[in-house]
């Protein structure tokens, strides 16, 4: 059978063209690449997708525990005292400050709460646990003088969030009230599900994810790298995660909320019924995308209080 064929794919024009138009930056096959030149390309493709900032936004850059830089946005309409911790995409392997800076700033914009983001260490240099360990420290910074902070993140931003939420209620670090979910990878089998459904699906192949997990070079069986691992995920925070259909990511998403729900933790599960990994940045361009935005913005707005 003819592979191509059997692609799932959405039908939605407006996702389809954005699905055309990133791999006019980055190639369906780019892990194959060097890591150079695959941050190269992601790089343009992030620059392609910039948006104009909300008016009277604010920027500030610095540098948490003498080299972990952050950047803090500051909308000209804040609400809330509590603070978005907002930790980028990228498989690990790409991502910056850069790359996800006009979604940041929208989202800060939109749920009316300060923002800060972070430039955490990238793999292959730095392998599992280094942005797991800057992210942690990130947070402990922000809460040091019992800030209060909903914590967020996309895909492998997503994985992130997910484990040091676990580690800060291990370790009885209080402050942080939420945490928004973006089509996170937590950890599934590779195999089953969503992992086979959408093998080949438009933007992130379950090929891609194996690889991705393989250079982070994080331990099987350790839940805070893989959170799908977790025995308890009682006493968590209140949580709003989104999956997209075309993923293989999607079932990661699926069965965190569910299991969140089971313990008993306050969850909101949505799943873009036309959307692939990545539609955060299609979100000027798509209908789906746009909606699914406005349900994160309005869902982060609900976790800091401004909803």
């Amino acid at each position: 059978m003819d592979s191509r064929r059997s692609k799932p794919m959405p039908t939605e024009p407006g996702i389809l063209a954005f699905h055309a138009r990133c791999e006019a930056f980055y190639p369906a096959d780019a892990v194959n690449a060097s890591v150079a030149q695959q941050r190269q390309w992601y790089d343009a493709l992030c620059a392609e997708f910039d948006a104009p900032s909300p008016e009277g936004l604010k920027r500030r850059d610095e540098v948490v525990a003498g080299r972990i830089p952050i950047r803090h946005y500051r909308p000209a309409d804040i609400a809330t005292e509590t603070r978005i911790f907002y930790i980028h995409g990228g498989g690990f392997v790409v991502g910056s400050l850069e790359s996800h800076d006009a979604i940041c700033a929208e989202l800060a914009h939109g749920a009316r709460a300060e923002l800060v983001a972070v430039d955490y260490r990238l793999v292959p240099e730095h392998v599992w646990p280094a942005a797991f360990e800057d992210c942690y420290a990130v947070l402990e910074e922000l809460l040091a003088d019992e800030s209060r902070l909903v914590v967020a993140g996309d895909s492998a931003g997503g994985n992130l969030v997910a484990g040091i939420v676990l580690k800060a209620k291990a370790e009885g670090l209080s402050g942080i009230v939420g945490q928004a979910l973006i089509y996170p990878g937590l950890g599934g089998d590779l195999v089953s599900g969503s992992y086979g459904e959408m093998a080949e699906a438009p933007g992130l192949s379950t090929t891609d994810v194996a690889y991705y997990r393989e250079v982070l070079k994080a331990p099987s069986d350790d839940a805070f790298a893989y959170p799908l691992r977790a025995a308890d995920l009682s006493g968590l925070p209140p949580a709003y995660i989104t999956g997209a259909h075309f993923d293989p990511l999607r079932d990661d998403a699926r069965t965190y909320a569910a299991r969140l729900a089971q313990a008993g933790v306050d969850v909101t599960y949505r799943e873009e019924p036309q959307m692939i990994h990545a539609w955060l940045r299609a979100r000027h361009m798509s209908p789906g995308a746009s909606e699914g935005f406005r349900h994160l913005v309005h869902g982060v707005a609900r976790l800091v209080g401004t909803a």
